[in-house]
Order: structure tokens, then C-alpha cells, then sequence
């Protein structure tokens, strides 16, 4: 599919940094923070939290990031467009990324909001509670992009999270025309139903005129097209994008695509952590398996398997070996 192209996969989207660090819930108290809840904060409080905990890991992170990392450890060529500052966090994603074997040039912002971050804390019961600072990775813009390095990637892979700005949405608009123009397939995400109720209209134009392959969770997919009723919304996708895979948790996958419909079941996980990367590392997955020329179903597969490993630890990147995994599944 991608044998002449120099990368089988780039993706678009919030170039975050996931801070993990280990705290009481004094700590967590004492700041007026909701124990496990996920919020957006403002850069402030974002600097003095960040400052204030204690020692932990900080790895490269974002939705889009994250399934091109899992995408990468299956094999695929990979390569990633987002935004950070020329800041100690921005090295860090800069770093962190490009060890995992993920092309990343996009030219640090000498100017504007410092790098994003996603400051996790865990207490001692294992509940996580996340606070985003979205910063600079929503400053990126139609300059920040390479026209060849689109072009030269089978897949172009955009999240919806990176839609709400307009100066990202007009690079990803930018970065589509180029995608068409060089023959490559355009993938989307709807990311999280909030994105997809403020932009609704946005996302049904962008699946029925633009993309080949569009990846949701039943959730989203009824949110957007107003329905409680998930089998009437699927026939909806799938008469816009040619590829439509909506990911069910632990049920599994429906995949759509040439006319006909596969049920994936779900891997079985023993315990599950921590669910965060789920969605991220089955779009990388099934991404990875499409670019090898494997059967959809077995793209699923490749999918759940990926999505299984990531949620039976915390933290959204893979900790096993991913292709031996598929491997031994798979063969």
C-alpha cells in the first residue's frame, strides 16, 4: 500500500507531555482538586503544579502521538506534527518521541503558551487525577507543516481533540488537500463526544467529503449523529468514510469497510489499570495491520490486542513487545 512513500503514517495532533508522579491525597486536597477527576487548567496553575510535585516520569504523549508511538513498536514508518515550546517540556516530547522511533521535526515556538501537559497524579488507592494544560501544542498552524513530509506518507491521522482552534483546523484542512493530491488515504478520530457536540457539523462534512478511514467509540459515533440507536448510527459512518471501525471496549470492534461487516471480539485482559491510550493504541494498531496489507478483521485484532496490553498497566504507552504479542496471536 505505502512500499514507495517514505512513512507509512503521519499523524496530527496535541503534542502533550503526560507528567506522572505519585502524591497523598493531601496533596491533591490541600490545592482544592477533585480526587480523580480530569479537568483543564489554566498556565498558572499548570506552572505551580507541575513545580510542586514530587519526582515521577514524563513521557511524550497526546492522543495522535500515542497511537503512532504503538503504531512504530508493530513495525509501521511513522511520523508525527505537533506543536511545543522551546522549553524544558518541550525537550522532553522532542526527546522522548524520536527515541521511540517516531519521526518528529516540527520546529519548537520560540514565542507563545509554553508546552502542553497533562499533570497525573496517582494516590496510594491507584486512582489517577488529570490535569491538562493544552498550551502551545493549540498554537499550531498552517507554517508549522511540511507539504512533502505529507505527502510522502500513506496515511495522513488526524484527532478531533486538535479541530477546536481554528489555526490547527486550517493545518489539518491544509494538510488533507496535500494528502489528496499525492494520492494517500486520510484517517480521522472523533476523539471524545464533547468534540464531537461542538463540532458536529464539522466532522459529518470532513467524513462524507474527505476521509477514507474514521475511527469512534459507540459513544461518539451516536453523539454524532444524534441517535441512541448504535446500529443505525454505523450505517450512517459508513456510508461517508470507506473504512469505519467503532470500538466497543471490552466487546471488541465493528469494522465496516468494502461492503461488508466484521464483529471483533475483545482481548481478554486480566486485570484491568488504567484505560487511558486505550483508543489511541487500537487506531495504531489497526493502522499498523492496514499498512501490511492484513485482512480488516485481523487489523481489529491487531487493534484490541495492542489496546488490551496498554490498559493493564498505568500510563498509555505500551510496556510489552507489541509485534511478538501480535505474533503469537496472530501469527
Amino acid at each position: 500500500m505505502t512500499a514507495n512513500r517514505r512513512f507509512d503514517i503521519l499523524a496530527m495532533g496535541n503534542a502533550i507531555v503526560d507528567v506522572i508522579s505519585s502524591e497523598q491525597p493531601e496533596f491533591l486536597s490541600s490545592r482544592g482538586i477533585k480526587h480523580g477527576s480530569t479537568r483543564l487548567i489554566a498556565a498558572d496553575e499548570a506552572e505551580a503544579l507541575y513545580a510542586a510535585m514530587g519526582p515521577g516520569r514524563e513521557i511524550s504523549g497526546g492522543s495522535a502521538a500515542n497511537s503512532v508511538v504503538g503504531a512504530r513498536m508493530l513495525g509501521a514508518r511513522t511520523g508525527f506534527v505537533g506543536r511545543v515550546a522551546a522549553d524544558q517540556l518541550g525537550q522532553v516530547f522532542t526527546h522522548d518521541i524520536r527515541a521511540a522511533g517516531v519521526h518528529f521535526a516540527t520546529p519548537p515556538a520560540t514565542t507563545g503558551n509554553p508546552t502542553g501537559r497533562c499533570l497525573i497524579v496517582v494516590t496510594p488507592d491507584g486512582e489517577r487525577t488529570m490535569n491538562t494544560y493544552l498550551g502551545a501544542c493549540q498554537e499550531l498552524d498552517a507554517a508549522d507543516l511540511d507539504a512533502e513530509l505529507v505527502a510522502a506518507s500513506g496515511i495522513l491521522y488526524l484527532e478531533g481533540y486538535l479541530w477546536d482552534p481554528a489555526a490547527p483546523r486550517a493545518a489539518m484542512q491544509a494538510a488533507i488537500k496535500v494528502a489528496r493530491e499525492a494520492g494517500n488515504k486520510v484517517a480521522f478520530t472523533l476523539s471524545d463526544v464533547f468534540c464531537v457536540e461542538g463540532h458536529r457539523g464539522d466532522f459529518r462534512d470532513l467524513l462524507s467529503s474527505h476521509v477514507d478511514l474514521a475511527f469512534g467509540n459507540e459513544n461518539e459515533v451516536k453523539a454524532l449523529y444524534q441517535t441512541d440507536d448504535i446500529d443505525a448510527a454505523m450505517a450512517e459512518l459508513a456510508k461517508h468514510a470507506c473504512i469505519t471501525v467503532v470500538t466497543r471496549s471490552e466487546k471488541g470492534a465493528v469494522v465496516i469497510g468494502g461492503g461488508q461487516h466484521w464483529e471483533v471480539p475483545g482481548e481478554h485482559v486480566a486485570k484491568v489499570v488504567d484505560t487511558t491510550g486505550a483508543g489511541d493504541l487500537f487506531a495504531g494498531g489497526f493502522m499498523a495491520g492496514l499498512v501490511q496489507g492484513r485482512p480488516l478483521p485481523d487489523c481489529a485484532r491487531i487493534g484490541c490486542i495492542a489496546a488490551a496490553e496498554v490498559i493493564s498497566h498505568f500510563g498509555a504507552r505500551p510496556e510489552a513487545d507489541l509485534q511478538a504479542l501480535v505474533a503469537s496471536k496472530l501469527g
